[in-house]
């Protein structure tokens, strides 16, 4: 561009080994702070709709294994013959940005990498436990079960010596019900607020589908942690800030229609915020309606 020399690859992988991943998460916090100081309301029409009655801030923790080449990333190794890293992020609901994250390997569950006060998750399939209390006798709509329980197995009531509460309720997953399990350590909360608030973790796939996919956070230009760490950062820099292009844009389409337009515009001299206030205000589908006439060319039988 202009003329520039483009980087050897001798000086770009010198780069991606020597130089700290440190300046990329620093960049990233930095920016969105700057954001969210200079517009307060960044991001705050994203959340789902049955998460606007949680007044209080909820915190998506998950993360996404990231597959990577065995024979190249020797700090990475996760199996015999396979290598993997771990992204653990943790989303805020209310504005669906990412607060935290972590790049290691896959090694360790992200459990161990929280602090955890008051949680939801799903409980396992093997799970041993007696019944304490029972909060609900009989099903009260899609809820089948809330009862207070405590743990059985011994290596497991050890780390964990409190009660927990289990809800069994009936969840709505791709037209079809399932019944499933959840355990939280919160004994106040209704237990539709407990399967609602889980329902609600569904948007952290949500958003890793979208750095993995849109953003192509899948082909590394390097095999070391560091390249691996820079280029996570700089693909969740990247999220926030087309994120906060939409935003000021009131943008109301995909995020994948976002990416492939401003990557088609952007060494053009555009101003980006009045392209996508052109192109995302438009409403309605993609197809186009006509009489099954118009589906003939003109002249032909």
């Amino acid at each position: 561009m202009r003329g520039a020399t483009p980087p050897s690859k001798n000086a770009l992988s010198t780069a991606n080994r020597e130089r700290s991943a440190q300046m990329a998460q620093d960049l990233f916090y930095a920016v969105l702070g700057q954001l969210e100081k200079l517009h307060p309301g960044f991001g705050r029409d994203r959340r789902p709709r049955f998460a606007f009655r949680f007044k209080r801030v909820i915190h998506l923790v998950d993360a996404t294994t990231i597959q990577l080449v065995a024979r190249c990333l020797d700090w990475a190794k996760h199996r015999r013959r396979k290598a993997a890293a771990k992204c653990h992020l943790r989303l805020d609901l209310q504005t669906f940005l990412p607060r935290f994250g972590l790049v290691d390997t896959a090694g360790e569950h992200e459990s161990l990498r929280t602090h955890e006060v008051f949680w939801v998750t799903r409980a396992k399939d093997n799970l041993r436990c007696r019944v304490v209390r029972k909060f609900q006798h009989g099903g009260d709509g899609n809820i089948l079960r809330d009862d207070l329980i405590a743990l059985t197995n011994p290596p497991v009531k050890k780390v964990y010596p409190v009660e927990l509460r289990r809800v069994v309720a009936l969840v709505e997953v791709d037209g079809v019900w399932r019944e499933m399990v959840f355990l939280t350590n919160h004994l106040e909360w209704s237990a539709q607020t407990i399967a609602d608030r889980y329902r609600c973790r569904w948007s952290i796939e949500v958003f890793f589908k979208q750095i993995k996919q849109t953003l192509q956070l899948a082909d590394f230009l390097g095999n070391s942690a560091n390249a691996v760490r820079w280029q996570v950062w700089t693909a969740l820099l990247a999220y926030v800030l087309l994120g906060f292009c939409a935003w000021l844009s009131q943008w109301g389409h995909r995020f994948t229609r976002l990416f492939a337009l401003l990557r088609s515009a952007l060494w053009q001299k555009l101003e980006l915020r009045s392209l996508l206030e052109v192109y995302g205000t438009a409403g309605g589908g993609g197809w186009f309606l006509g009489t099954p006439e118009q589906a003939f060319l003109a002249g032909f039988s």
